[in-house]
């Protein structure tokens, strides 16, 4: 496994790269949400290129940038076990300049759920995946569902400015319990993560009134927030697959979203009906 920090080196050394190359751009602090994504790049192509940088352009003034869980020996060693062929990673001052140019996220799907409390999340998000996927132009890059806002949004940033590379998501990955993996569920207390349970079981209701020809979406988000009761709720949504408002639940067309705070951390969870 290769180790590379610099742009200049990276996009040098895939050039003698043959056959299909696989991207998994991470914002490290690994975990087994991040070895799905590596395991189905190496599935599907012949080189694995995964990215280690937390970008600052997505955290907003107060947000956790300082204090996000870095590992960077134990995601080298995790990389090199996996059998990831080159990690990227890369300092700020090699992504960013002082004068930069940068992508707007849409006016609409960009700044309604949590793009509603973070403006200019999103546009940090999609600038940096921008680059990075015009440093390593891989043949096919790799994100998690958990984060369905964003799989979305990099999804229409392809589509719309007409960049080659395939985009594919990738299943969430839970605990045995059915919490979501998340490198910010660190910052959890024992008493804190046993609350946060709720939020995979009110998805599993969600689901289960489907199964059950319960459609109407008001009455499936009575029940969740029944569920949720206690925490802190930024959201709980049921949209479709364009993130646009439905009465009833479109099946196999259909996302259930929910983020809450729980403490100081900041949870998502979603499922694709």
């Amino acid at each position: 496994m290769k180790i590379i920090s610099t742009v200049d080196e990276l996009k040098n050394y895939l050039k003698g790269v043959d056959g299909s190359i696989g991207f998994v751009p991470t914002m490290g602090a690994l975990h087994d949400g991040h070895l799905s994504l590596i395991k189905k790049a190496k599935e599907q192509n012949s080189f694995v290129v995964v990215s280690i940088f937390v970008n600052p352009t997505q955290f907003l003034a107060g947000e956790d940038l300082d204090q996000y869980p870095r590992k960077d020996e134990a995601d080298k060693k995790i990389c090199q076990l996996a059998g990831v062929d080159v990690v990227f990673f890369p300092t700020p001052d090699e992504i960013y300049s002082v004068d930069e140019v940068s992508l707007q996220a849409p006016h609409i799907r960009g700044y309604v759920l949590e793009g509603m409390t973070r403006p200019g999340h999103f546009s940090g998000v999609l600038t940096v995946v921008n680059k990075l996927l015009n440093i390593v132009n891989p043949t096919r890059a790799y994100f998690g569902k958990k984060d369905a806002q964003q799989l979305n949004l990099i999804t229409l940033m392809v589509k719309q400015l007409f960049m080659d590379v395939e985009i594919v998501p990738v299943d969430t990955v839970r605990e045995s319990d059915g919490l979501a993996l998340s490198s910010r569920n660190v910052y959890l207390t024992k008493e804190q993560r046993a609350e946060a349970l709720k939020i995979s079981s009110s998805l599993y209701e969600a689901s289960k009134m489907v199964s059950q020809g319960i459609l109407d979406v008001s009455k499936i988000k009575e029940e969740m927030l029944k569920i949720l009761e206690g925490l802190e709720i930024g959201y709980v949504e049921i949209l479709n697959r364009n993130f646009e408002v439905i009465k009833e639940v479109e099946v196999t067309q259909s996302i259930v979203l929910v983020e809450v705070l729980i403490g100081e951390t900041r949870l998502l969870d979603n499922i694709w009906l």
